[in-house]
């Protein structure tokens, strides 16, 4: 068996000394029997021609007699099967210290890349032929030290490695990777020569020929870190002026030690190129094409100054379909307002298009009793438009708002009054917070003063007569009719800021200073004295009067409550201010029970409903008392306390049928239901709905 000279470094010396002994004890029991020389390889033989020394293991003749009786007892079968069994053991052993070798070999048949070679700090001159053929630059290694292990040594090495390792273990790259520049046909800088010694990395031999096993072992120890140090390097080069990586000196690659097991090297990040010209490339495969890199434009900087939101699409003026008490309109823009022709016109703004302007002209009552035709006709018609052109010219220019309103219809009714003109004026005004402009149509001015500390609290400027008017007043929105919701109602999802009619009530207690927002705590019965409840009973003068206002009194005095008997007047103030001192009030369905805007919260509301079909009516208090946080009971009458049947007999239709008398038409029912009867209570019947009263006072009030 012949053994390398590239296994004497290392552990191989371990091996030959292994070989010397095995070889000495089996010398030594061949001489024993028959003196039969045992020949082993010799490393030197090999190198020069295959030459045979015999080992002899000098001490075997020394042993006593016993152990050369043992020894001279074995049979030749079982001797030539020791001898196989050592050698068995001799070549797993050498095998076991060659991983290197095989290692070394295997690499040497595959190419190490260039982006590899580089990484470590090697490469090859360039060359425009043939790189297999290249003479190897050795650096500092000279040639002839090759020449002392013999020629037959340095062809078997190269018929091994296939030259991509030296015979003294210097790998050297075979081409240098190209440069971008060249190769898009530009020699803006010149590469360096091929016989320049810098461009190729030297590396000394893998292992050393020294004895000392430990101290060429801490020296491949170090190796290694200089590789890893080297490979980490190669990964993030340093950057220089130029953008081309260099070493920190400026100078040329460091020489850098193979490591003592290249197949723990990790692969490298590919190196930047280095420029060469373009007449020394080697040929080489054609990268791909580069990705194709969409460019996209840069978006213009906007600074928010001269950013403007575009313009609106234009919507209608005026709705008049989703409304079933009113018909109203916006403008927003440059609109103006002259009240000698009762116009409302929309200039279109410059640049104006089809898109964001369009001419229209609309004509509005602004009162919300539209399917009533009695009710509007007296409200004057205002005419509202969009023009391009021809608008009058500004006379009084304004930066609040404007609302325009009628107060004629129904107002005259105490009811009406406020259903038809203060709530739905509350509703939209309070938003503007007295920053609005109120334009009256059909001015009275009676109804004003009457209701002023309601204008008062909804504006800070005087209302405009708008029929009397001649000036041309200019806004920059101008609402057309009120925002109304339903008779006495506030629907809070479809009003603005989530208005209520808790709101409202609140809103009039503080326009008229009344000082009770919620009733007082009235003592349980049986708990001594305490504070009696007030009751407020309300007299009419002309119809639906109680005709025992009296016994009604003192039924309610015996039940606990203290009693006020109050008609009320043309002035609210007063009125608002007895209302807010009680309790409790009672009253036969009519106007009069709208004072109980002015009632405090957990209050008790008791509707008397006269004879007839009047369901429909009593719901303008049932359902808006319960909104305002008050305690709603109701008491129908019964025939006997109607004084209709003082005037019709028992069998006629008023009596018997009051739904034939309500289907002929709304004045005959009215006539007859609202307007023709008295009320006279039977305290036998009623006494139990005041004790309801005034337990609901005495019991916990609802957070409202």
């Amino acid at each position: 068996m012949s053994v390398s000279p590239a296994c004497f470094s290392g552990g191989h010396f371990k091996t030959l000394k292994l070989l010397r002994w095995v070889g000495g004890r089996l010398q030594g029991i061949s001489s024993s029997r028959r003196e039969v020389p045992l020949l082993v390889s010799s490393p030197r033989g090999a190198m020069e021609g295959g030459g045979k020394v015999a080992y002899s293991y000098g001490g075997g003749l020394h042993h006593d007699t016993k152990l050369l009786k043992s020894f001279s007892s074995v049979e030749p079968r079982k001797f030539g099967i020791g001898l196989f069994a050592g050698l068995l053991i001799v070549t797993c052993a050498y095998f076991s210290t060659a991983k290197f070798d095989a290692v070394h070999i295997a690499m040497s048949k595959q190419p190490i890349s260039s982006a590899a070679k580089n990484a470590v700090g090697f490469s090859s001159p360039v060359n425009a032929g043939d790189n297999s053929k290249q003479p190897l630059d050795l650096g500092e290694q000279d040639q002839d030290a090759l020449s002392k292990e013999g020629r037959s040594k340095a062809e078997a090495e190269k018929d091994d490695v296939g030259g991509g390792i030296s015979n003294s273990g210097i790998a050297v790259a075979t081409t240098a990777p190209p440069d971008p520049a060249a190769e898009g046909g530009k020699d803006d800088e010149v590469a360096e020569k091929d016989d320049d010694p810098s461009v190729v990395a030297v590396l000394p031999p893998l292992s050393s020929d020294s004895a000392d096993t430990a101290q060429a072992s801490g020296v491949l120890e170090d190796q290694e870190l200089q590789v890893q140090n080297a490979v980490a390097e190669a990964a993030n080069p340093p950057e220089n002026s130029d953008g081309v990586s260099s070493s920190t000196n400026g100078s040329s690659p460091s020489v850098i030690p193979f490591p003592s097991d290249p197949a723990e090297i990790p692969a490298p990040a590919p190196s930047p190129a280095v420029d060469a010209p373009a007449d020394q490339i080697p040929e080489m495969e054609a990268p791909p094409p580069p990705t194709p890199i969409q460019l996209i434009p840069p978006t213009p900087e906007v600074k928010q100054a001269d950013w403007e939101a575009p313009a609106p699409e234009w919507k209608p003026l005026c709705d008049v379909t989703s409304n079933h008490r009113i018909d109203w309109c916006e403008l927003d823009g440059d609109v103006r307002v002259l009240g000698a022709n009762a116009s409302v016109t929309l200039v279109a703004p410059p640049g104006a298009d089809g898109r964001t302007f369009r001419e229209e002209s609309w004509r509005i009552k602004p009162y919300p009793r539209k399917a009533d035709p009695n009710a509007m006709r007296n409200v004057r018609e205002v005419t509202v438009r969009s023009v391009s052109g021809g608008a009058p010219a500004c006379t009084d220019r304004h930066d609040v708002p404007a609302l325009v309103f009628s107060d004629r219809g129904y107002t005259g009714n105490y009811f009406h009054a406020y259903t038809d003109v203060v709530l739905p004026l509350f509703l939209t005004a309070r938003q503007y917070a007295g920053e609005v402009l109120l334009l009256v149509t059909n001015h009275q001015a009676w109804w004003v003063g009457k209701y002023a500390p309601v204008f008062r609290s909804l504006s800070k400027y005087e209302p405009v007569d708008l029929d009397r008017d001649p000036r041309v007043h200019c806004f920059r929105r101008v609402q057309v009719g009120l925002t109304s919701h339903d008779d006495f109602s506030i629907d809070p999802r479809r009003a603005p800021n989530g208005y209520s009619m808790l709101d409202f009530t609140a809103f009039l207690r503080a326009a008229y200073g009344l000082p009770r927002d919620a009733v007082l705590p009235v003592a349980p019965r049986g708990q001594g004295q305490g504070r009696r409840p007030r009751l407020l009973v309300i007299s009419r003068a002309r119809n639906r009067r109680f005709l025992n206002v009296e016994q009604i009194a003192r039924g309610a005095r015996r039940v606990g409550f203290e009693v006020v008997v109050s008609e009320g007047g043309h002035e609210v103030a007063p009125f608002a201010e007895l209302a807010n001192s009680c309790d409790a009030v009672v009253g036969v369905h009519g106007a009069g029970l709208t004072n109980m805007v002015f009632l405090p919260r957990g209050a008790v509301v008791i509707q008397v409903i006269p004879l007839g079909p009047l369901e429909f009516v009593a719901s303008y208090f049932r359902g808006p008392s319960r909104d305002m946080g008050l305690r709603y009971l109701e008491y129908r009458v019964a025939p006997e306390e109607s004084t209709l049947v003082d005037r019709y007999p028992r069998d006629h239709p008023v009596i018997a049928d009051p739904g034939s008398i309500k289907a002929k038409d709304w004045v005959s029912f009215m006539g007859v239901y609202l307007f023709e009867q008295d009320v006279r209570l039977d305290m036998k019947r009623f006494r139990p709905v005041l004790k309801k009263a005034l337990s609901r006072l005495r019991a916990k009030p609802k957070n409202n």
